[in-house]
């Protein structure tokens, strides 16, 4: 799901009931990650639940190397907002992961009044992963 559908289903929703449900359905779209990638070298250090993330890069793209995510959370909102994000992040090059930022997405959601301190502080450190995989990818290209 591209993220300009996920922001014009969000404001069909009036109410968080209905958004929440709507990010739990988000979350069941993710490709599911194997097994053997739920290990702790995949872990998102600073999530109250447990998330991993493994990201594939692809050195050789036009515009420098381009990364893709796949994710999994033991928590429903958590894998929904992993599909956020994946929307946002996946399949992007590393200058253009590095020069997003989700703040304004995540405020147009409305994700930042609504949620819980500890889903804020594990999205941000999903966040600042992917950033960091970016970055990774753009010093092994030289």
């Amino acid at each position: 799901m591209t993220l300009d559908e996920i922001l014009d289903n969000f404001s069909l929703l009036d109410d968080w009931d209905d958004r929440y449900r709507y990010i739990i359905e988000l979350g069941r779209t993710l490709t599911p990650l194997p097994d053997a990638d739920h290990v702790e070298a995949n872990k998102v250090q600073g999530c109250a639940s447990q998330v991993w993330l493994t990201t594939q890069v692809r050195p050789d793209g036009a515009d420098g190397p381009v990364l893709s995510f796949v994710g999994d959370s033991d928590a429903h909102i958590v894998r929904g907002l992993i599909a956020i994000l994946f929307s946002l992040y996946s399949d992007k090059t590393a200058d253009e992961i590095l020069a997003t930022d989700p703040a304004t997405i995540f405020e147009k959601l409305g994700l930042k009044e609504h949620l819980t301190p500890q889903r804020s502080n594990g999205l941000k450190s999903m966040v600042a992963r992917i950033r960091r995989d970016a970055e990774a990818a753009l010093a092994a290209r030289g």
